[in-house]
């Protein structure tokens, strides 16, 4: 019991994170129809923005621990969302009147080139950061075994929390989230009623930028190693979440990532670590085979 709710933990934590990278892929989705297939290596780009920012606050010695997150968050959205700019400027606005394998190959090309752009500046080896955030509390103990949960993983969780409810809000309560809206039904009446259909949707790739720059933060900070890789993994892992729990619904793509790093968490635990991936995506095919739209997702109505 106790080992399973250790697992438990670990699995919210990686859930969590897969969560808040799929919400940038189900805002995009929402708003121009098409997956953002670079948004994986945005977040692998905003990674290694964090370890660079970790090492440089290490040089000139600044101890202040909620300073130094502070500082490397700022830092990440800032950057990052400027990289999630320039992906929508060159991959999908000039195609976007064009057929919908375009940006998709676009997206692919621009995936592939983040890539290897981080493995030239960076070189193919993993980074590693000394610990930033240890500790943390023990919850129960039994049979030799101790459940804790740490001090990051408590960050994560409490960081997703806010940061979904806040997206939630701003989808549904402000005036950029009507404009997304409007421009997701129709784009074309939407510029005619004066809202700039080029601007809402390049701070839209920014906002779902800055929530994969979060995303790369918190794996820094909880597993202290990155590499110019995990942007693909973590990238179709987020993207699975997204389907799974519906694309296009914020919190379809919280569940998902719940549901995914529950699936990885536990079937490493108890089964074999190497066929987590296998049975996350088998699920992901039984699900959308009774129920395409995802959980939480809604059939689309094409209208005559």
């Amino acid at each position: 019991m106790a080992y399973a709710l250790q697992q438990l933990i670990n699995g919210l934590t990686l859930g969590a994170v897969y969560g808040l990278i799929a919400i940038g892929y189900t805002m995009v989705y929402g708003i121009i129809g098409m997956i953002n297939f670079a948004h994986g290596d945005i977040f692998m780009v905003s990674a290694f923005i964090a370890v660079t920012a970790f090492t440089l606050l290490a040089a000139f010695d600044i101890t202040s621990l909620p300073l130094a997150i502070t500082a490397v968050l700022i830092t990440a959205i800032f950057f990052t969302s400027a990289y999630g700019w320039a992906v929508e400027r060159m991959a999908y606005r000039p195609l976007r009147g064009s057929t919908r394998l375009a940006p998709l190959i676009s997206a692919i090309g621009m995936s592939i080139f983040l890539q290897n752009m981080v493995q030239l500046t960076q070189g193919a080896r993993v980074k590693p950061i000394p610990p930033v955030l240890e500790g943390g509390i023990e919850i129960w103990q039994s049979g030799g075994f101790t459940v804790q949960i740490s001090w990051t993983q408590i960050m994560i969780v409490l960081v997703t929390i806010v940061l979904m409810v806040a997206f939630t809000y701003l989808i549904t309560q402000t005036a950029f989230g009507r404009q997304q809206r409007a421009c997701e039904q129709d784009s074309t009446m939407t510029a005619l009623l004066g809202i700039n259909v080029d601007r809402t949707i390049s701070a839209t790739f920014m906002l779902g930028a800055a929530l994969a720059a979060v995303a790369g933060v918190m794996v820094t900070v909880y597993y202290g190693v990155v590499d110019f890789f995990i942007g693909f993994v973590a990238g179709i892992k987020a993207f699975t979440a997204a389907v799974l729990g519906g694309i296009g619904s914020l919190p379809g793509a919280m569940l998902g990532g719940l549901i995914i790093g529950l699936i990885e968490a536990f079937w490493a635990a108890y089964l074999s670590p190497e066929y987590k991936d296998v049975a996350t995506f088998s699920i992901l095919i039984l699900v959308l085979m009774f129920r395409p739209s995802g959980l939480l997702g809604r059939p689309e109505v094409e209208k005559v």
